[in-house]
């Protein structure tokens, strides 16, 4: 009997597809039953090698070694992973395996990740790719009546290839540069450091913008009421305002205006995640997380989505979900709804996946026993899709212009004519707990006015200021970078901004972790080193706009429109070019990224300064040896943590009044005196004087 080996990339999903397929059988490793084994790994179990497995000598940092080109390239399986890793290779090498199934994500990743395996256990068998993006019962039949060769997915291969050799030389050859140059471990890469040039550019705007005052004069008649243009001086707004008081202001224009709002697109990955954090202060890594979980229990179609459609072969499916969810969402009960599915659907507008929608399985299952973050992102997702088929949302504007005292007056007005999707929006606005900050806009609703109409007003005066920009928060970095180098790119480029809508959160994630940006409540801010980093760095490795190219050129390579050996050469010749130009820089930068040293006391040898290191306190004068370790013997055995106060007073008086220390003796706690007894030795000694 031969059997077909299905890969999956995780085991989660690999349980789904063997229940659905007929392989109930566990084994170790994998799944087994109706002609299939069905197995899975772990994310990425193929990765690069490291640089120091191409050549010892790059275990050091320095720059004659750079720039480091493999030639061939080398993979290596972390050791975490090999036992699984074994079982996939022995699987693709078994004789009774006749062909392979790549189930792992339908997308860039997944495609890498099920190639590399592939490769690296040197497998030659055919090969079939499952691509769905739903992992509903059905929706894996479906997708396994429909295999497609994997060579149909060879340009995505190759662009997801050249993405991940890209970030590598860049990232390896770019860190390894500006730490030797600055001597501090500085993270470059080619997708993170523009989006922190970003974050450092808006700061810096912040830092320079000064606030101006100005004034608006305002007068009043009953409800009615109308302001100045902007006045710059507070006399003229006062001798404005006296001018106005008492007198009659007669209306020269009233101008109405019928608007549409069009309902808004369904959700992709960013729109989801930009939403999810401005309402429910979610991180966009967060918001990836809970979307993965739910695609996992078959309740949300594919979350790593770029678009924000559905094909046209899923009118009726849409039809029937949107019926369902009427009935399932507290929010929707009694709304009179008219879909118009035929809005949402645009074949031309899917490429991988369509737009991220509940599931019909989720109509069955409803909220029972999701976690409170699962259930707010699902009624996100329910409510963008009843919106998204709602009538459009229409309105009339009234903006009415009044003459007084030789000066033009302003007074807007709104009334809804037709609610549309905005009632749906407002319902499922109105069930978020204090969440959202976003308040419902306020409707002005102006009188019936007519021109040549005259009335009697009362005027004031009030102060304002102009307002600085905004710092980022993870919803506006999101759209900043999804839309980086859009101005600068041809029309007809397929804009893809700074990253991809998979990878935006985990680059948010890594600045934060790496101490170049901080989070402060909902906004993202730079720290220092994140700013000096963002100004030492050059322009190429800076630009939004370069980077963005980059990604539309691998957006390109993917629909097989560009070369990728080309692509990888320009990404060697920037490196190359990039180690040539810094190779070295003035003394007074190189001390840029040095942390201030903190001064615990003088040193009772040769009266310099004694410094806090991570592990020690240590004399600044290098010729002499004199260091007290945090780790010291005396101190561990007594169960009591080496202090920078303690270390103070050893240094100042030669002895420390310490509380809580044990006595292994008696296994009691006592507080002493300690002495610094110090010899002049490699090592220094202390002892208890006395207990208190």
């Amino acid at each position: 009997m031969s059997f077909q080996l299905v890969i999956a990339e995780k085991p989660s999903v690999a349980h789904s597809i063997a229940a659905v397929i007929g392989a109930t059988e566990k084994q170790n490793g994998y799944w087994q039953g109706g002609g299939y084994l069905v197995s899975w790994c772990i994310g990425h179990l193929v990765s690069f090698a490291e640089a120091d497995q191409y050549d010892e000598k790059y275990c050091k940092w320095r720059y004659e070694d750079l720039p480091i080109l493999p030639q061939p390239w080398q993979f290596v399986v972390p050791d975490e992973k090999k036992q699984q890793f074994e079982v996939l290779r022995a699987l693709l090498n078994r004789p009774d395996v006749d062909s392979v199934t790549a189930a792992t994500d339908a997308g860039r990743e997944g495609e890498l990740i099920f190639r590399f395996v592939y490769q690296m256990a040197g497998c030659t068998k055919p090969v079939k790719r499952l691509w769905i993006s739903s992992m509903e019962d059905a929706a894996i039949r479906e997708g396994f009546a429909n295999l497609r060769p994997d060579s149909d997915y060879d340009a995505l291969y190759q662009s997801a290839l050249c993405r991940a050799k890209a970030d590598w030389l860049v990232g390896i050859n770019a860190t390894r540069l500006f730490s030797v140059l600055y001597h501090k471990t500085l993270t470059v890469g080619r997708v993170q450091t523009p989006t922190l040039k970003m974050l450092v550019d808006r700061d810096a705007k912040i830092l320079r913008f000064q606030k101006e005052k100005y004034y608006t004069v305002g007068i009043q008649s009953g409800s009615l009421k109308a302001d100045s243009e902007r006045i710059s001086d507070a006399e003229t707004a006062n001798s404005l305002k006296e001018k106005c008081t008492g007198t009659t202001t007669v209306c020269t224009s009233v101008k109405r205006e019928k608007k549409t709002e069009q309902p808004p697109k369904l959700y992709d990955l960013t729109t989801l995640q930009r939403e999810a954090n401005r309402l429910f202060g979610f991180t966009a890594k967060q918001t990836l997380d809970y979307a993965q979980q739910l695609y996992e229990k078959k309740l949300l179609t594919y979350p790593r989505t770029d678009s924000q459609y559905l094909t046209e072969d899923m009118g009726q499916t849409a039809q029937h979900l949107v019926s369902d969810l009427l009935g399932l969402l507290p929010f929707a009960q009694g709304l009179g709804l008219t879909p118009e599915v035929g809005r949402i659907l645009n074949s031309k507008k899917v490429s991988d996946h369509h737009a991220i929608i509940p599931t019909s399985e989720f109509v069955k299952q409803g909220f029972t026993g999701l976690a409170e973050s699962e259930s707010k992102l699902m009624n996100l997702v329910c409510s963008k899709l009843l919106c998204a088929i709602a009538a459009p949302h229409e309105y009339e504007t009234v903006t009415a212009v009044f003459s007084c005292a030789g000066n033009e007056f302003t007074a807007k007005g709104k009334t809804v004519l037709v609610p549309g999707w905005k009632e749906i929006d407002q319902r499922f606005r109105s069930t978020l707990k204090a969440d959202g900050e976003e308040e419902a806009e306020s409707l002005n609703t102006l009188p019936e006015l007519a021109e040549g109409q005259s009335f009697s007003v009362t005027a004031n005066v009030s102060e304002h200021f102009t307002s600085p920009p905004k710092a980022y928060t993870e919803d506006t970095l999101l759209s900043a970078m999804e839309q980086a180098g859009a101005e600068d790119m041809l029309e007809n480029s397929e804009r893809k901004g700074l990253g991809t809508p998979a990878t935006r959160a985990a680059i948010l994630e890594k600045l934060v972790q790496m101490g170049f940006v901080q989070r402060k409540g909902k906004q993202l801010v730079p720290t220092k080193d994140g700013i000096n980093l963002a100004v030492v760095l050059p322009e190429s490795l800076t630009s939004p706009v370069l980077t963005a190219e980059w990604e539309n050129r691998l957006t390109e390579i993917a629909k097989g429109n560009a070369d990728p050996d080309e692509f990888m050469a320009e990404i060697e010749a920037q490196v190359h070019q990039l180690v040539k130009t810094y190779s070295c820089i003035s003394a007074d930068k190189q001390n840029l990224f040095q942390s201030e040293r903190v001064i615990i006391g003088k040193c009772p040898r040769c009266g310099e300064n004694v410094y806090e290191g991570k592990k020690n306190f240590y004399c600044g004068n290098r010729s002499c040896q004199f260091v007290m370790w945090k780790n010291d013997h005396f101190f561990e055995q007594r169960k009591k943590a080496f202090t920078p106060k303690i270390a103070a007073a050893l240094l100042k008086n030669g002895k420390a009044k310490v509380k809580g220390l044990y006595s292994e003796k008696t296994g009691k706690i006592y507080d002493a005196t300690v002495l610094l007894a110090d010899t002049g030795d490699k090592y220094v000694n202390y002892r208890v004087e006395r207990k208190e």
